[in-house]
């Protein structure tokens, strides 16, 4: 069975993160399932990434964290949006979607 996942080019692991928690808190498990899920399997975060890419966003004052009980009745650290990390969001929205538009331009391109 051919592999179908994708590396993420660098700097989009921030933008997916902060994507992911706009609805809702979720604890870091939670997020790497989340991304998984909704690319149809073709993005996988690995926890190598994905903690240390939640702790840079929460230095930046991007996500504030606090502690709860996951689904499975375990201790786990959610994340959620500050309004920094809203503003951010949406700068970081905007830039990506100029940025793949004018790629998929040239790949247009005859």
């Amino acid at each position: 069975m051919p592999d179908n996942h994708v590396d993420l080019p660098q700097g989009t692991l921030d933008l997916l993160i902060l994507k992911t928690i706009n609805l809702q808190p979720l604890h870091g498990w939670a997020i790497s399932e989340r991304i998984q899920q909704i690319s149809n399997e073709v993005l996988q975060v690995q926890q190598g990434s994905l903690y240390p890419a939640l702790h840079r966003l929460e230095r930046r004052g991007w996500i504030k964290a606090r502690w709860g009980t996951s689904e499975n009745n375990r201790r786990a650290k959610y994340y959620e949006l500050t309004r920094a990390g809203r503003k951010q969001l949406e700068a970081e929205e905007t830039s990506w979607r100029k940025l793949t538009t004018a790629i998929a331009q040239i790949l247009e391109t005859t």
